[in-house]
C-alpha cells in the first residue's frame, strides 16, 4: 500500500528567460517580460512528494522533518534569494525556465530517496496560476 507525503517549501529568486543563440528580436518575441535584461523575480512556491510504503516500524513513508531538512539545505539555500542565471551552477548554461528549474530540483533531490524504495514527484508553482510537474 502506497502513501504519499507531501511537502511544502516557499523561495524567493530572479531570473532572465533568454537564448545567448538568438538575437535580442526573437528573445523578446519567444519570452517577452521574462527577458528583462535587469532581470524579474517570483515567490516560488514548491511541493515535494514522497511516495512509498509505510514503514510498519515507524508507521511512516518518510520522516517529514528530515524531508523538510533536506528541501531547505539542498533547495531553498541554493536558491532563496538568488538569480539563477548569475549565482548557480546548475543555471548558467540553463535558461532557467519553470520546467528546468523543476527538474533541476528533481535531480538534486532524487539522489536522497532511493528510487527502490520511493517515488519523488516535483511541483513548482511560479506564479498562483502557472505551475508545472515532473515528472509529468
Amino acid at each position: 500500500m502506497k502513501v504519499a507525503v507531501i511537502r511544502k517549501a516557499h523561495f524567493n529568486a530572479a531570473h532572465r528567460l533568454h537564448n545567448p543563440a538568438w538575437p535580442a528580436e526573437k528573445n523578446q518575441a519567444v519570452f517577452g517580460l521574462c527577458n528583462n535584461p535587469n532581470w524579474h523575480g517570483h515567490n516560488y512556491e514548491l511541493e515535494v512528494r514522497v511516495s512509498g510504503e509505510i514503514d510498519p516500524e515507524t508507521g511512516m513513508v518518510v520522516d517529514l522533518g528530515w524531508l523538510a531538512d533536506l528541501i531547505r539545505d539542498e533547495i531553498e539555500h541554493r536558491f532563496d534569494h538568488k538569480n539563477l542565471n548569475l549565482d548557480t551552477l546548475e543555471f548558467r548554461d540553463l535558461n532557467p525556465t519553470a520546467e528546468n528549474i523543476c527538474v533541476v530540483i528533481w535531480n538534486i533531490l532524487r539522489p536522497n530517496l532511493p528510487a527502490e524504495r520511493y517515488d519523488l514527484h516535483v511541483r513548482l508553482y511560479e506564479t498562483p496560476r502557472n505551475f508545472v510537474e515532473y515528472p509529468a
